[in-house]
């Protein structure tokens, strides 16, 4: 598998309904919160929306799309506004902890860089990119970006990610070969939410080379 079992997407939900049955879903939205709002990067994300949309489409998780939709892409909000008052509350303390198995400082340098390239934009594009997603809200709430700015973003990542992506899965569940082929379509997965970024390199590489020029 791409992941280790605990971590693989399939493996997860289906525990979880075994477990939980319909109040899967619910498990599913809360560790979207740990990964987006608790600094807990290495949780599946994107893979674990997209799961779901797929195990939707076919009967596996037993609720209507746009509830599974609505609620997952509450928790892409939820998860943010949480490391944003973290960020405001204790951030600075985080930012200077020692390396640990979990926490790494370059986590950090590749976040500030980030943020400070993209600004505003980067609380919409870090959803796509995990580690960085996890620390955005965090460097956004150090950086006490203004409290109104910071929600307008996160509500149109949260649509464009959580939303987005498990509609997504819903989609494309649709068809016998990515229900058949899961690993290959959380490879496409993981691919489509890293072009927001490629688009943005090759933007700010261009944008050098003309500064260059003149």
């Amino acid at each position: 598998m791409l992941l280790p079992d605990w971590l693989d997407p399939d493996t997860l939900i289906n525990g979880f309904i075994d477990r939980f049955g319909t109040a899967a879903l619910f498990a599913i939205a809360a560790i979207v919160i740990i990964e987006t709002g608790l600094l807990f990067p290495f949780l599946p994300g994107d893979s674990l929306l997209f799961t779901a949309g797929l195990f939707t489409g076919t009967g596996q998780i037993d609720f209507p799309i746009w509830f599974v939709a609505g609620l997952l892409g509450l928790a892409a909000f939820i998860g943010p506004q949480i490391g944003y008052w973290i960020g405001r509350g204790v951030g600075p303390r985080i930012f200077a902890r020692e390396d640990s198995r979990l926490f790494k400082k370059s986590y950090i340098d590749r976040t500030h860089e980030f943020f400070e390239r993209y600004g505003g934009r980067a609380i919409v594009l870090a959803q796509f990119v995990p580690i960085v997603r996890t620390y955005i809200p965090v460097a956004a709430g150090v950086g006490k970006m203004p409290y109104s700015h910071f929600i307008k973003f996160n509500a149109i990542g949260a649509l464009c990610w959580g939303v987005g992506v498990t509609m997504l899965g819903y989609w494309l569940g649709s068809f016998d070969f990515v229900r058949r082929n899961v690993e290959v379509a959380l490879i496409l997965v993981v691919f489509v939410s890293v072009i927001p970024m490629i688009v943005e390199w090759v933007k700010h590489q261009l944008d050098k080379r003309r500064a260059a020029r003149s």
